[in-house]
């Protein structure tokens, strides 16, 4: 090594006193074999998605504009005129539809393998949080497009916050800027879009991370892995799992890629308060709310939505009460099926109902 590289590193050394070696032993950590395989790490697919959501809305936040009279009109010139832009719209907007679809098989992923149970309940709270926000993520985005159908979304969701009890008439009154759906509202809503938002999700995440970190990934061995030594039973984080990571992030911007190209993002028309669409369908992540709001009312849903949200965040500590009385007892894993069944089942039925 040179005296001047030498000198360098020197220097750096100095002002960023890093201990490397002690850094390099603690992030490389051994990590369990089962998560080589794709469908137990899935933790780090809805990171990769978000790290694709915040660039390409970094970028198109350049050209839009977040007001009543000019939203429309700027997501015509992104997706018509702006070179590329229809790509990087598309793109933003599979990304979400993703890491939506991503969260939710995680969170399934941890509740039917137990994962969430003694020490961890905390961390399934914090990932109750991390779907909520995302959920927030993809309404609010679609809303700021400003079409015809996004507009009364906007009207049904605040029409539903304004039936929570208590605290509903100002949680709508928040989100609308006032009494009803105006000027002030698609501020508010790209207000929460791109700042209160990302920085709920960069907080939970950090969280989320520190507590997998402090109580390590939840351990399951098999057949497989009872067969081999000790010493056989994991691998490096670096650089096998970090290149498990890197080819993941690569395949699904190709897949992303695809999709944009091929089912690119389009527009309908734009917003007109003074005219009701004969039939108002949110996203499809939103299907089996719209579907059981149709079924029981506003008030029912509410309040049946808002304490099965609650039951799901409580989880751990309802399944450790259900375990001390029945030991051993996998109850949890057929009210979880059941759960998963209905969701399914009011998405599809809303897919396919005319109206």
């Amino acid at each position: 090594m040179s005296s001047g590289t030498a000198g360098r590193k020197g220097w750096l050394s100095e002002r960023v006193p890093l201990d490397l070696e002690a850094l390099k032993v603690y992030s490389n950590e051994p990590v369990p074999n089962h998560l080589a395989r794709w469908w137990w790490c899935l933790g780090g697919t809805p990171a990769l998605l978000f790290v694709v959501q915040v660039v390409t809305g970094i970028l198109l936040t350049f050209y839009y504009v977040p007001s009543p009279a000019s939203a429309y009109e700027s997501v015509r010139r992104i997706t018509h005129d702006i070179p590329y832009g229809w790509y990087l719209r598309s793109l933003h907007r599979w990304s979400s539809h993703f890491m939506i679809v991503a969260v939710w098989l995680h969170m399934m992923r941890v509740f039917f393998t137990g994962a969430y149970r003694r020490p961890r309940e905390l961390n399934w709270m914090i990932g109750m949080g991390l779907l909520g926000v995302t959920l927030l993520f993809g309404f609010t985005g679609y809303s700021l497009l400003y079409e015809q159908i996004s507009y009364w979304g906007i009207t049904v969701a605040t029409n539903l916050t304004e039936a929570v009890p208590w605290l509903g008439t100002h949680l709508a009154r928040l989100l609308r800027g006032g009494d009803a759906v105006g000027d002030h509202t698609l501020t508010r809503f790209f207000i929460f879009h791109i700042g209160v938002l990302p920085t709920a999700i960069t907080i939970l995440l950090a969280l989320h991370i520190l507590l997998v970190r402090l109580h390590g990934v939840t351990p399951f061995e098999f057949a497989r892995d009872r067969a081999r030594p000790q010493g056989h039973k994991t691998y490096p984080f670096y650089p096998d799992h970090v290149l498990i990571e890197v080819i993941m992030g690569i395949g699904l911007v190709i897949l992303l890629s695809c999709l944009a190209i091929l089912f690119p993002a389009g527009l309908g028309e734009p917003a007109n308060p003074l005219r009701t669409p004969a039939h108002i369908k949110p996203e499809w992540y939103f299907f089996w709310t719209f579907r059981w709001l149709k079924l029981v009312g506003l008030t029912a849903s509410v309040l049946s939505i808002g304490a099965v949200a609650l039951l799901a965040f409580v989880w751990p500590f309802v399944d450790a009460w259900i375990r001390r009385r029945r030991p051993g007892s996998e109850l949890s894993v057929w009210i979880g099926a059941s759960a998963v069944l209905c969701l399914l089942g009011l998405t599809v039925w809303e897919a396919l109902a005319a109206h």
